[in-house]
């Protein structure tokens, strides 16, 4: 079990907010995720922290211009805990340029949740869409994007809006949340009702829309040029 964090915007224009103990799996794990403290994003008021960033604020995305804020969650990334799967205790460096020119900057640490915008010839070929939502852990290559283990705890959060987004974290394209629907969460019962407890913003799954872009592995994609 591990401890969740989130506020939402009320229908009143007031800030909610909701903690809850729920299971440390990766349905639960991914959707809070996506960026770590610090992480600067563009908004009506200017650059801002994620930390900083609160439902009703005015936060700038790459497909559909200003948006506002709905739903901010939290959860704490901490290195080494026994019966956690590796990759929940770590965190991706990008580092700076290494994407090209300003993308990263400055680098950009990223939680076990994000996703990155990739494009490529074969994505178009087998989706229809000219890029997909890529894991940032897919990406490591020990060079310029890298697995880090923090030293201490890390906050990390995510950002939900009315729909599912491409935003910029210090420059990068990342996805916002959207659990993908009932066959990606695969939850089910008082465990899905958990889930949606998370989120007072909507009632359901179906309340979250569709995915902007298909979500695949870099393994996937491989597998379709090979193919």
């Amino acid at each position: 079990m591990r401890r969740y964090e989130a506020v939402h915007l009320l229908p009143n224009g007031d800030i909610g907010e909701t903690q809850r103990l729920a299971p440390a799996i990766p349905a639960f794990e991914t959707a809070f995720s996506a960026m770590a403290r610090g992480t600067l994003l563009p908004t009506e008021k200017g650059m801002m922290a994620i930390e900083d960033l609160l439902p009703g604020d005015r936060v700038r995305t790459v497909d559909a211009g200003f948006q506002t804020l709905l739903w901010r969650g939290s959860i704490t990334v901490v290195p080494a805990v026994a019966g956690q799967q590796d990759a929940a205790g770590t965190l991706t460096r990008i580092a700076a340029d290494a994407l090209g020119i300003g993308r990263p900057m400055p680098d950009l640490l990223l939680g076990p949740g994000a996703r990155l915008h990739h494009r490529a010839p074969v994505i178009h070929t087998v989706t229809g869409h000219d890029a997909a939502f890529v894991p940032a852990r897919d990406f490591i290559d020990g060079v310029s994007v890298i697995e880090v283990t923090p030293q201490s705890p890390v906050q990390v959060f995510q950002l939900g809006f009315a729909g599912h987004h491409r935003i910029t974290a210090n420059g990068v394209e990342i996805d916002t949340m959207n659990p993908g629907g009932r066959m990606e969460t695969n939850l089910q019962g008082e465990m899905l009702t958990l889930y949606l407890s998370l989120f007072p913003h909507v009632s359901g799954l179906g309340d979250f829309g569709p995915l902007a872009l298909p979500r695949l592995s870099l393994s996937d994609i491989d597998l379709f040029n090979v193919a």
